[in-house]
């Protein structure tokens, strides 16, 4: 009888993982999901496996699967004898995507000043000077990499890779929402002025005024995403 030890057992166990088969079904998740929440894919679009494999060149089951994680992550529904369909928009969620921001981006920045308050302070002030650039030069792709850019510094330099991960999920499906109104000059201008007003506070050192000036960067954004989102059409009587 032959035996092995348990070494030998884990590594011969890692020979047979499949790698590839993996990061097919990571890669395939990351892009529905991605094109899902900038937009790209439609909300109450139904989401047909075959087509969607075909698109990316994969076979169905990476698809399967990534529509299953996307439905657990509440960005599809499936529906029978239909099947997935993007979630529709919800107003609902954007106020409670809102208020969960505004605590743990108010932990973050407490985090970020205990440990780097003057590199904190000096990078946003760069990143905001790069954001008035990109706005007068008419460029909103750019100001909107800034503009997550300047969420991530505050995080980043909280020391956290939790907080990291979830300021960067709830930014992300908030983008879902921001999408119809990110790339216009006057709600960039309007965000650029938010984060003026949350460094400023960050320089005073009052954790009070901190905590309204991140709030008050947020409503305004919930308040674009509410006019330009769930507004009714001009003429719409509601009938």
């Amino acid at each position: 009888m032959i035996t092995i030890t348990r070494v030998q057992y884990t590594l011969l166990m890692k020979k047979l993982v499949i790698k590839k088969d993996k990061t097919i079904r990571q890669k395939v998740y990351h892009h529905i999901r991605e094109e899902i929440l900038k937009g790209a894919i439609a909300p109450k679009e139904r989401l047909i496996e075959a087509k969607i494999a075909g698109q990316i060149g994969t076979s169905r089951t990476p698809v399967r699967e990534a529509l299953h994680n996307l439905e657990l992550e509440k960005l599809v529904v499936s529906i029978p004898r239909v099947g997935y369909v993007v979630r529709g928009m919800d107003m609902e969620e954007v106020e409670q995507i809102c208020e969960i921001r505004a605590a743990i981006e108010g932990l973050a920045i407490a985090w970020a000043t205990a440990k780097q308050r003057e590199r904190l302070i000096q990078a946003l002030k760069k990143n905001i000077e790069n954001q008035k650039k990109q706005i007068s030069k008419g460029n909103l792709n750019g100001y909107v990499e800034l503009d997550a850019q300047f969420h991530d510094i505050i995080a980043r330099l909280a020391g956290s890779d939790r907080l990291l991960e979830l300021t960067q999920t709830l930014r992300r499906h908030m983008l879902r929402y921001r999408i119809q109104c990110i790339y216009m000059t006057e709600t960039a201008e309007r965000s650029m002025r938010g984060h003026e007003r949350i460094v400023a506070a960050i320089e005073r050192g009052d954790s009070q005024e901190i905590a309204v000036a991140v709030k008050t960067h947020l409503i305004q954004a919930r308040d674009d995403i509410l006019y330009y989102v769930f507004r009714e059409p001009e003429g719409d009587t509601g009938r």
